[in-house]
C-alpha cells in the first residue's frame, strides 16, 4: 500500500492514562454547570473519577501471570498463611508480618507488590466515599434538574462514537485479561474457581473464553443492554429523555468501562440488574430479572431486602415467587450442566472452600485483606450484614431514588470484605451510580397500587378458585321411555 494512503489507516487505541485524561476533560466540558459552581452535580462528575488512579496502579504494577519469583510478596503471604494453617507457624502474627513487611520493603523484587497493595488501600478509600455519597444521596430530597451542556442529539451521537470506540477495545487483542485472576505455581487453584463469579459465570466463561469472538461479543452486548436500559429509566421514570442520554453517555465515556469492557463476568449481572429498574411498576418482571442476575453471580441477592421494602405493600409477594422461581430454575439448569459435566461435586465443594466471600478465613487471593488475619475482616462483614438486613425496613417507605441509592450502597459495601480483588469490581454498581448522578427529584416514583378490579394476576387467580371451587352438576334423571 502506498504511503500515503496507509497514513490514514495508522490508529492506534489509547492506553488507560490517555483514556483517563480525555473521559475527565470531555465529561467536565459536558456535564459541568459553569454557572453554577457549587453543586452536587459537578461535585460528582469529579469525584465519580476517584477510583482511576488505584485502577491503574493495580493494572501497572501487577506481576506477570507465567513469570514468578521465589520473593514474590503475594506468595510469601500465602505460603505463611499455610504454613500456619498446617500447625508449623501462627497464622494471625506470621500473615500480619509478612502484611507489614511488604508495606514498608525497599527491596526492588518486592517493590511493585507494594503498589499493589497501595492500589488496593486506593480503591477501599475511594469506595468508602462513594458508599457515603450514596447515604447522603437519601437526604437529598430537591435534586434540581440540571441539563447537560450537548442537546439529546449531540448525546446520542457522542455515545454512538464510544461505544465504537468501545468494541474496538473489546476486540483488540490482548496477552491477556488486565484483571485477570493471578496465576502462580506455588499458589493451588481449584479446577473451576469461584472467585468473582458463581458457577454459573465459570461454566458459561469455560465454553465462551476459547470462542474470542462470541466472548468479546456477549460482553459488548451486555453494555449495549446497559446503555439502552439508562436511556429508558430517564424517559420512562426520570420524565426526562436528555437525562438518561447522558446517563448512558457518560457511562461509556468513563474509563471503568474502557478496562473491563472485554470482561463478560463484571457486566452481565449489572445489566439485568439495570433492565429489573426499568420494568419495577411490574414486580414479576422485576423479580424474575434480579432472579436472573442472582444466578449468574451472588451479589444482586444481597438486594433482596431492599427490593422487599420497596414493593411492600405493592406486590411484594409476586415479586418474591418470581426472584424465587428464577433463582430456582437457573440454579437447576446450571446443577443439571454440572452433573452431566461430571464437576457437580467438584464445584459444590469449590463454593464452600472459597475464602473469597467467607471472612472467617485466611484469604490467599490478591486484595487488600492479603495476609491479614480473618479477625480484621469479620468485623467489617458483620457490619455490612447489619446494614444490609436494616435496609429491608429504613427508610420507610422506599421511592425510586432510595431504592437507587439502598441498592448502590449494598453493592460498594461487598468491596470492603470481599477478599478477590475487592474493589476492582466497578461495573457491578457503576451504571446505578450514574443514575444518581443524573437523577432529578423522583420522590414521588413508587411501585403502583394493586387494583383488584383490574390487575390480571389477581383476576386470575379469581378465576382459577372459581373453577376449582365450582361444583360438578348432577345429570338430570333420565325418565322411561313413553
Amino acid at each position: 500500500m502506498r504511503p500515503t494512503v496507509s497514513i490514514f489507516l495508522d490508529f492506534n487505541l489509547p492506553n488507560a492514562t490517555t483514556w483517563f485524561y480525555f473521559s475527565f476533560l470531555l465529561a467536565i466540558s459536558l456535564f459541568f454547570k459553569f454557572g453554577r459552581l457549587v453543586s452536587m452535580r459537578n461535585w460528582d462528575v469529579i469525584t465519580i473519577f476517584l477510583l482511576v488512579p488505584g485502577l491503574m496502579v493495580i493494572q501497572a504494577t501487577r506481576p506477570s501471570p507465567v513469570v514468578a519469583t521465589p520473593h514474590h510478596a503475594v506468595l510469601q503471604i500465602a505460603r505463611t498463611v499455610g504454613q500456619g494453617a498446617g500447625g508449623t507457624l501462627p497464622a494471625g502474627p506470621g500473615a500480619v508480618a509478612s502484611a507489614a513487611e511488604l508495606a514498608t520493603t525497599r527491596d526492588p523484587a518486592l517493590m511493585p507488590m507494594y503498589w499493589v497493595w497501595l492500589g488496593y488501600l486506593w480503591l477501599m478509600i475511594g469506595s468508602a466515599y462513594l458508599f457515603c455519597r450514596c447515604l447522603y444521596d437519601l437526604a437529598l430530597v430537591q435534586r434540581p434538574a440540571l441539563a447537560p451542556n450537548l442537546s439529546f442529539g449531540g448525546l446520542a451521537f457522542l455515545a454512538v462514537a464510544m461505544l465504537s470506540c468501545l468494541i474496538a477495545v473489546a476486540f483488540r487483542p490482548t496477552e491477556r485479561e488486565t484483571f485477570a485472576p493471578l496465576k502462580v505455581e506455588e499458589v493451588k487453584v481449584p479446577a473451576k474457581p469461584v472467585g468473582p463469579e458463581t458457577a454459573t459465570l465459570a461454566l458459561a466463561r469455560e465454553w465462551i473464553e476459547p470462542r474470542w469472538w462470541l466472548n468479546r461479543g456477549s460482553a459488548v452486548t451486555c453494555h449495549l443492554a446497559v446503555v439502552v436500559g439508562l436511556v429508558l429509566i430517564g424517559r420512562r421514570h426520570f420524565q426526562d429523555a436528555t437525562a438518561g442520554m447522558a446517563a448512558a453517555t457518560f457511562y461509556l465515556m468513563l474509563p471503568y468501562t474502557g478496562m473491563f469492557v472485554g470482561q463478560v463476568h463484571h457486566i452481565l449481572p449489572m445489566a439485568m440488574v439495570v433492565w429489573a429498574l426499568v420494568v419495577y411498576p411490574w414486580p414479576v418482571l422485576a423479580g424474575f430479572l434480579l432472579g436472573l442476575a442472582t444466578g449468574t453471580a451472588y451479589f444482586p441477592a444481597l438486594l433482596l431486602p431492599i427490593w422487599i421494602g420497596f414493593y411492600w405493600g405493592r406486590g411484594v409477594g409476586r415479586f418474591v415467587l418470581a426472584f424465587v422461581a428464577a433463582v430456582s430454575a437457573t440454579m437447576a439448569a446450571i446443577g443439571l450442566m454440572l452433573w452431566i459435566d461430571g464437576s457437580l461435586e467438584a464445584s459444590l465443594q469449590a463454593v464452600r472452600l472459597d475464602p473469597a466471600w467467607q471472612p472467617w478465613k485466611v484469604p490467599h487471593t490478591e486484595s487488600f485483606w492479603t495476609g491479614i488475619h480473618a479477625a480484621y475482616r469479620i468485623p467489617v462483614f458483620v457490619a455490612f450484614v447489619v446494614f444490609v438486613l436494616a435496609t429491608a425496613v429504613w427508610p420507610w417507605p422506599k421511592n425510586l431514588s432510595q431504592l437507587l441509592a439502598l441498592s448502590t450502597a449494598a453493592i460498594i459495601g461487598i468491596q470492603f470484605w470481599y477478599a478477590d480483588q475487592g474493589g476492582v469490581y466497578v461495573l457491578w454498581y457503576l451504571p446505578l451510580l450514574v443514575l444518581l448522578v443524573f437523577r432529578p427529584n423522583v420522590a414521588d416514583r413508587r411501585p403502583p397500587e394493586i387494583n383488584p378490579e383490574t390487575d390480571w394476576l389477581t383476576r386470575f387467580r379469581r378465576a382459577v378458585v372459581r373453577t376449582a371451587l365450582r361444583s360438578p352438576r348432577a345429570p338430570e334423571p333420565v325418565g322411561p321411555p313413553e
